[in-house]
């Protein structure tokens, strides 16, 4: 990495700050290389030169992301084009951002059911007319009418019958959400790419949003005899024990054996993405458990307030979370709004990527990947990882694992009483 921190590892000096002036750089890469030396610039410089190392070395990444990206479309903006470069393995996210992501397929909304409000307008206006806002974000009330109804006739379909994870229940959603889009000729929404890319998704709090609401609506029915039978259910310990076996896959099932993360807003989404290693190492005692080599996030909590939202990468080192050996170098952690800077860091990675494709069909993969290393992370294959499609055989692997390390997991049931 270009300019790292003063303090090096071994203890020198840094190399003198270099910078090139805006109108000589070549695209956005470019100007977040050589234009940003200093203060919070310098924050998101890092976070971009780390990407870039992580995707280069062909880390899996997984991603965390809070905050109401399907309300604001960003998802079609940069989430998408991100997902669909392959680099990911799997998401963390939160119930809200899964069930808004449906509205734009709803029937009699398709021409677009959101609209830009003042954040600080009439608020009570807006509740009188029948609209419901977030933060600069507006849509009407029946949309949320529309999305329940389509959720309960989805929830009763045969085959969400029986218990399940989560990561499967927003498969089958994505199925159903693409299948709406392509009716009405919209662009692939979130679930609809994660779905396309057999791209796991995880939800911490399922019980904290709109999709249980629900669910738990068709449960009351069929507890209240309004309905014959109702059979949804959700399997929370599967669920957790898939991402635990994701986890373990990066780490000796994939050729970088390392992981990389991105953090994108605190919550519940954050903190499901670091749980695993501590699953696998301390609750589970597996041996030879890492955290993640590679961890940048973008959060608008300040650290001073002691919340997992706010923690840097340097905290999560003490948890086991993080790599200790690296995360001097492969680690970062911005103050800020994401939704501000993700559209230009994505830009920048996908014009690399793009320029190592021109490279690659000019010279020749091989060459390439000698001149370039990075070249080869950068340029994997498209249609990803692909786990919700190889859980089963992952959890598998794991279980054998687990199944192997009975002796340790049965002493750990024990608690020794102390001296009376």
């Amino acid at each position: 990495m270009k300019n790292p921190p003063c303090q090096t590892e071994t203890g020198g000096r840094s190399p003198p700050v270099v910078v090139k002036r805006v109108d000589d750089c070549e695209g956005v890469g470019d100007l977040l290389e050589h234009c940003l030396p200093a203060f919070g610039g310098a924050f998101l410089r890092r976070i971009y030169q780390i990407l870039d190392e992580a995707i280069g070395t062909g880390c899996p990444l997984t991603l965390a992301i809070s905050g109401p990206v399907t309300v604001s479309s960003q998802q079609l903006s940069w989430l998408n084009p991100l997902l669909e470069t392959g680099w990911i393995a799997y998401l963390s996210t939160t119930d809200a951002v899964c069930y808004h992501d449906g509205h734009r397929s709803l029937d009699g909304y398709t021409d677009g059911p959101f609209r830009e409000v003042p954040i600080f307008g009439d608020d009570g206006a807006l509740r009188d007319e029948g609209t419901i806002r977030v933060t600069d974000m507006a849509f009407d009330e029946g949309v949320l009418l529309a999305q329940d109804r389509l959720l309960s006739d989805f929830l009763r379909s045969p085959e969400l019958q029986h218990r399940m994870t989560g990561t499967e229940l927003r498969y089958r959603m994505g199925a159903r959400y693409k299948a709406q889009e392509e009716r009405h000729g919209l662009a692939r929404g979130l679930l609809a790419t994660c779905y396309d890319m057999a791209i796991p998704i995880f939800v911490g709090a399922p019980g904290d949003g709109s999709v249980f609401l629900n669910s738990t609506k068709l449960w009351a029915m069929r507890q209240a005899g309004l309905i014959p039978e109702y059979g949804f259910e959700l399997d929370i310990h599967a669920e957790v024990f898939e991402s635990c076996a994701y986890h373990y896959w990066g780490l000796f099932g994939q050729p970088s054996e390392a992981l990389a993360t991105l953090i994108l807003g605190g919550g519940v989404p954050k903190n499901y993405n670091l749980q695993p290693e501590p699953a696998l190492g301390q609750v589970f005692g597996l041996p030879n458990i890492r955290g993640y080599l590679f961890d940048v996030q973008i959060v608008s909590a300040p650290v001073t307030d002691g919340s997992l939202s706010s923690c840097p990468p340097a905290e999560a080192v003490t948890w086991g979370k993080v790599d200790r050996d690296a995360y001097k170098r492969t680690t970062e952690s911005m103050q800020g709004d994401y939704s501000v800077v993700m559209p230009f860091i994505v830009k920048a990675l996908l014009d690399n990527r793009a320029r190592y494709a021109r490279w690659a069909e000019r010279m020749g993969e091989e060459a390439l990947f000698e001149k370039h290393p990075k070249a080869r992370g950068y340029l994997r294959p498209r249609e990803g990882y692909r786990l919700f499609e190889r859980r089963e055989a992952l959890c598998a692997t794991l279980l054998e694992q687990i199944r192997n390390n009975g002796t340790w997991l049965f002493d750990s049931l024990k608690y020794p009483a102390g001296p009376g």
